[in-house]
């Protein structure tokens, strides 16, 4: 599911070019430095935040309107000047990106194949794998 969120960006015009980041919706606080790697924390955080959600069942919040974002009420108005911008965020393609942690599952094979599999020096975890990536149609 891809999501778009309007994301406060606060530049403190300092060495590093920290730049504070506010996502309202999602009540997501953090930093970056310089606007490149600002914008790629907020759709981390926010990417985060949304597997988050989904993995205890939760909706997460609609997107506000961008025009209805007040910067004077932001958590970081008294830092700096901040502008609104938009960040968007594949769900699907960020889980599949970092929610890599291993499940163990039982598979049940007749004897032959797996003694054919085995002689031949197949994985068959990452065949499994393979197909039901095929399968699904999806990639890492």
């Amino acid at each position: 599911m891809r999501q778009v969120y309007p994301v406060i960006f606060t530049p403190l015009n300092d060495q590093k070019d920290t730049v504070l980041i506010e996502v309202p919706d999602l009540e997501i606080l953090t930093e970056g430095y310089g606007m490149a790697d600002a914008v790629e924390m907020a759709r981390d955080a926010i990417g985060l935040k949304g597997i988050s959600y989904e993995d205890k069942g939760k909706k997460l919040p609609e997107p506000s309107e961008f025009n209805v974002i007040d910067v004077s009420q932001g958590t970081f108005a008294e830092d700096g000047a901040g502008c609104v911008s938009l960040v968007d965020i594949d769900f699907g393609e960020y889980r599949r990106k970092v929610d890599n942690k291993t499940v163990r599952r039982n598979v049940t094979l007749p004897n032959w194949l797996n003694q054919e599999a085995e002689k031949a020096h197949i994985n068959v975890s990452r065949v499994l794998q393979e197909a039901l990536m095929t399968k699904l149609g999806v990639s890492r």
